[in-house]
């Protein structure tokens, strides 16, 4: 699929400057051809990230018509760029990313942008002034995800008649400057600010790995154990955080213990929940394949798409979660 791609640039420069407008690409009159598509994913950090990739691959597969370049990047941005740049070089028909962080992709989403290949963002979100250089995005809202979470607390905290005791919270942040953590930290940050007994104890990274989490969690450890929540902003964290609880004998419980919040919902994270030791997992859908091998189908047609495309997500919580729950899970 080799489209006239000096019409294709000049299509993304008109039409792609605005969140939520549709927009459309010429029809491709090649189609003996597979799909070629450069895949740049973050990295392999967690349970989460595994699933994603996999989810992307098994719908941009060969026996769909694609041709799937796939580049590991090891959590590097640096490994992110070079890979774009690599695949405009090989003059691909598409290129996803799934960015680490939010800054610094302007020059090299310019440089796809010229040479007329469409450019699908996945998961992860990038500066606001920079998303008129990406054809469309698939993923989550990370702000939303925040507030889900942080109504569960206060509802929480009503029902056991403690909103207006003394709240003290351990906020392990993910990665520093990517979207999900922003919109996360985001969202308990303001609502510190609107309870007056909500404090925050300690606020450290755990760069979204249960091992990383693990280790700052002992360090607050020594410091305090007067711990009332703690806010974890994927599941490996929360894995972490809850490992070093345990060995400093503290119990994790929403009923009568710490308070543990997370984000994601995989299989794993999500048996703590059953097991009462995760509060509320707020989830976070990787299985973003097939919405971007939608994506490409329409475009492929000269169909209008949506630029922005947020999955449904849902909750679950120890108190209403089922092992049926659990078992009908696909990651």
């Amino acid at each position: 699929m080799k489209k006239g791609k000096l019409a294709i640039a000049v299509c993304l420069a008109v039409l792609l400057s605005g969140c939520g407008r549709e927009v459309q690409l010429p029809v491709d009159p090649a189609k003996d051809k597979p799909i070629v598509v450069g895949f740049s994913q973050v990295g392999a950090e967690s349970e989460w990230r595994v699933a994603n990739t996999e989810s992307v691959k098994a719908a941009l597969s060969e026996e769909n018509g694609y041709d799937l370049i796939f580049e590991d990047a090891r959590q590097e941005q640096e490994n992110q760029i070079r890979a774009i740049r690599t695949f405009i070089q090989q003059d691909v028909d598409y290129i996803v990313f799934s960015p680490k962080v939010t800054t610094g992709w302007k020059t090299v989403l310019q440089e796809a942008r010229e040479a007329g290949i469409p450019v699908i963002m996945i998961d992860r979100d990038i500066e606001e002034q920079d998303r008129g250089l990406v054809t469309a995005f698939v993923g989550s809202d990370f702000r939303n995800e925040g507030e889900k979470a942080v109504r569960w607390l206060e509802s929480l905290l009503e029902m056991q008649g403690r909103e207006s005791d003394p709240v003290r919270i351990v906020h392990i942040q993910g990665t520093m400057g990517s979207a999900a953590q922003i919109g996360r930290t985001a969202a308990l940050e303001q609502a510190v600010q609107q309870h007056a007994n909500w404090e925050m104890a300690a606020q450290e990274c755990g760069d979204f790995t249960r091992a990383k989490a693990y280790e700052v969690m002992t360090a607050i450890l020594k410091q305090t154990k007067d711990i009332d929540v703690v806010y974890c902003e994927n599941d490996g964290e929360a894995l972490g955080a809850i490992d070093a609880m345990e060995e400093a004998g503290l119990k994790c419980s929403a009923a009568d213990g710490v308070i543990v919040i997370s984000f994601d919902a995989t299989k794993l994270a999500l048996q703590y929940c059953l097991e009462g030791k995760i509060g509320l997992d707020v989830e976070c859908n990787p299985l973003q394949g097939p919405y971007i091998d939608e994506i490409i189908r329409q475009l492929e047609r000269g169909e209008p798409i949506e630029q922005v495309k947020y999955i449904e997500e849902t909750q679950f919580d120890c108190f209403t979660i089922t092992r049926e729950m659990i078992d009908s899970r696909n990651y």
